[in-house]
């Protein structure tokens, strides 16, 4: 008895020791600027309720990341520089960032291969093509580059991807559904308003469908529409949102993952002609393990046990599972939530999310955002919350997650309405922070004071027969028994786009034996005996 009592103890006090301390530090930072999206306590239309990304990048190249964050209806999308010394500094005025509206998604690219990251802002209504001019300022160049939309759309997910590998990157833009504010039923006007007997925001169900984009880069500043040539837009039965690109099949030419909601995802897999065809049901990531079509919001790609392949995380809304998808091999996927221990928190509604390394160990853990959809919810009394906490997950290195939520820092269990989720190293010292797009509010900015044991690297690639941005080059890295895998990409998330360069953690390596990149042009690259603990520059080689 003695024995399992000192056992207990043991356990107890173990379970208790912080794994991290993320803490929020967005006043200190200087993000004080709260964004709108829709109403707080009641949202009459669905449009209230999907917005709004935020991205990292670093848009005057001086290695440090800057932020950019999306806003909704009623306030001002807005560029915030970073000054190196720990803080950003707004710079909207005077940047060329003027447009407005219903603000949903973020990503960016360098799609003119000048050398300065652009960026793309997806609205309902008519998306936003912000030219990057020499890291000074912004110009819009939408109608220019012949993207103005005939008609409001429902823009939400977008990434930027060279799907035909000829140097130069395209666009794909998610659409979520038809909305109009004159059309639209009320709240309470049919059965799909209502959420546990409470009149609430209609849809998604019971509104029009809508379909995805994908423009053509042509190389001379602007894109051609091939929705339908290319055959992304032949689903004509999904909603849309969130939107993950990767490699998934490993033949060296981008895919596209898209999280839906109340509807089967969609993976379209890139056929090299071209063309893409939807194959999610096929390869196993259109549903659960159950054949249910869950309410994905957003998603996100790692080789989360180290075997080679990319596998995809989906988040839900509350009384689902997230959902893991554990690739097999050649974009095979199986359902591994369950085996993996994700499937626990069901009170939580899902968005912004991502793998990352939070204590260097090699291992790519994972967290997420949440926040619900009906502020009305808090009205019922019961254990599902409008303001939600965050969730993460660490990686044991066996293929299974614990949730250590509540030994990560009080920034974690904060509560917000949350949305877009962005990683990165805004200060450069090997430790990911977190930007989170709260509804109403000013953002979250989560930095983790307490130091990771083990040594990393930051990857930083710029391409020259690929595109600039060096996105959809895949790099294999070997340190000491450990080799891991990665990909450059645009978007990602919710809505949102995470640090251009890419994080390794090394545990115990002193020296990286090797780096491989397969570059989007095809051509391979070998760079050996690199240092750890710093931000390396790779360049393509000729």
């Amino acid at each position: 008895m003695k024995s399992g009592l000192v056992w207990l103890i043991t356990a107890s006090l173990t379970a208790a020791q912080p794994v991290a301390d993320f803490r929020n530090i967005a006043a200190q930072v200087g993000l004080t600027q709260a964004f709108p999206n829709g109403g707080t306590s009641i949202k009459k239309y669905i449009i209230e309720t999907t917005g709004s990304g935020i991205a990292f990048l670093d848009y005057d190249n001086d290695g440090y990341l800057d932020l950019f964050v999306v806003s909704g209806e009623g306030g001002s999308s807005r560029l915030y520089h970073n000054n190196g010394k720990g803080k950003f500094d707004d710079v909207t005025a005077g940047s060329g960032i003027t447009v407005k509206g219903w603000g949903q998604g973020v990503c960016v690219g360098d799609f003119d291969n000048d050398g300065f990251t652009d960026i793309l802002v997806t609205y309902w209504g008519q998306n936003a093509l912000y030219r990057n001019i020499a890291g000074r300022r912004f110009e819009d160049v939408t109608a220019r580059a012949h993207l103005t939309q005939p008609v409001a759309r429902y823009n939400t997910g977008c990434a930027m991807l060279d799907y035909n590998r000829d140097g130069h990157l395209d666009l794909f833009i998610a659409n979520y559904l038809q909305f109009d504010f004159a059309t639209t039923p009320k709240p309470g006007a049919n059965p799909f308003c209502y959420y546990r007997g409470t009149a609430v925001s209609c849809g998604p169900r019971g509104l029009p469908f809508a379909s995805s984009l994908l423009y053509r880069n042509n190389g001379d500043g602007t894109f051609t529409d091939v929705s339908d040539s290319s055959g992304v837009s032949a689903p004509k039965q999904s909603y849309c949102l969130g939107v993950i690109t990767g490699d998934f099949n490993r033949d060296g030419w981008p895919d596209i993952f898209v999280a839906c909601d109340q509807t089967p995802s969609l993976l379209f897999i890139n056929r090299k002609d071209g063309t893409f065809r939807e194959e999610a049901l096929l390869r196993g990531v259109a549903l659960d393990q159950d054949g249910k079509a869950l309410s994905g919001m957003g998603a996100a790609a790692a080789d989360y046990d180290g075997d080679g392949w990319l596998d995809l995380f989906r988040t839900n809304f509350s009384d689902e599972r997230e959902t893991l998808y554990r690739n097999r091999g050649g974009g095979e996927f199986d359902d591994a939530t369950a085996a993996a221990g994700l499937a626990r928190n069901t009170r939580y509604v899902g968005w912004g999310c991502g793998f990352f390394d939070f204590d260097n160990d090699g291992w790519s853990d994972l967290m997420l955002v949440n926040g619900h959809v009906f502020p009305e919810v808090d009205r019922l009394k019961i254990d599902i919350h409008n303001a939600q906490r965050g969730i993460v997950y660490r990686n044991t290195g066996h293929g299974t997650f614990d949730d250590v939520s509540e030994s990560a820092g009080f920034g974690i269990l904060e509560r917000h309405v949350s949305r877009g989720a962005a990683f990165g190293d805004f200060d450069n010292d090997g430790a990911i922070e977190i930007a989170i797009n709260n509804q109403n509010e000013p953002p979250a900015f989560l930095k983790n004071f307490q130091r990771a044991p083990g040594n990393w690297v930051l990857l930083k690639l710029e391409g020259t027969r690929s595109n600039r941005s060096a996105i959809g080059a895949q790099v294999r890295l070997t340190a000491g028994d450990r080799t891991q895998i990665d990909e450059v990409r645009s978007g990602g998330s919710y809505l949102s786009q995470n640090d251009l360069r890419l994080h390794f953690g090394l545990a115990g390596a002193t020296a990286i034996d090797s780096v491989e990149i397969l570059w989007p042009s095809g051509k391979k690259q070998v760079e050996r005996g690199l240092a750890v603990n710093r931000v390396i520059a790779i360049r393509e080689k000729p």
